[in-house]
């Protein structure tokens, strides 16, 4: 087997959270206007502090293509999507799924979703 094949990779788990901005007045939205800059800098600045995450990289991304649900974010390589709207949510996404290996159900986006979770 190549070498390269049993290399570990450099990251185990990628956050991706969508700060897009689109035009005032778009009739998506985007996820910037809906907090998701501050979000994002705070889940980075408490996954920093974690050590239990081990090789995890947290990253702003480009539009998602989920506007209506935003702020959204996805976590692979399990490909579940979130919708969050406080610090109180990050801090459960990172203590339930990124720690425990749970997924939180109340926040989850399913793929045909069209509005966010209650």
């Amino acid at each position: 087997m190549d070498e390269t094949m049993q290399e570990r990779p450099f990251y185990e788990i990628h956050v991706f959270c969508c700060v897009n901005v689109r035009a005032e007045g778009h009739p998506r939205g985007d996820c910037a206007g809906r907090g998701s800059v501050d979000l994002h800098a705070y889940l980075k600045g408490r996954a920093k502090s974690m050590p239990q995450l081990g090789a995890i990289r947290i990253n702003q991304s480009g539009c998602l293509d989920r506007c209506e649900l935003g702020p959204v974010l996805v976590i692979y390589p399990q490909g579940v999507w979130y919708h969050y709207r406080t610090q109180a949510d990050v801090d459960e996404i990172l203590d339930r799924h990124l720690v425990a290996g749970e997924v939180v159900e109340r926040l989850r986006l399913k793929n045909d979703a069209l509005l966010p979770p209650v």
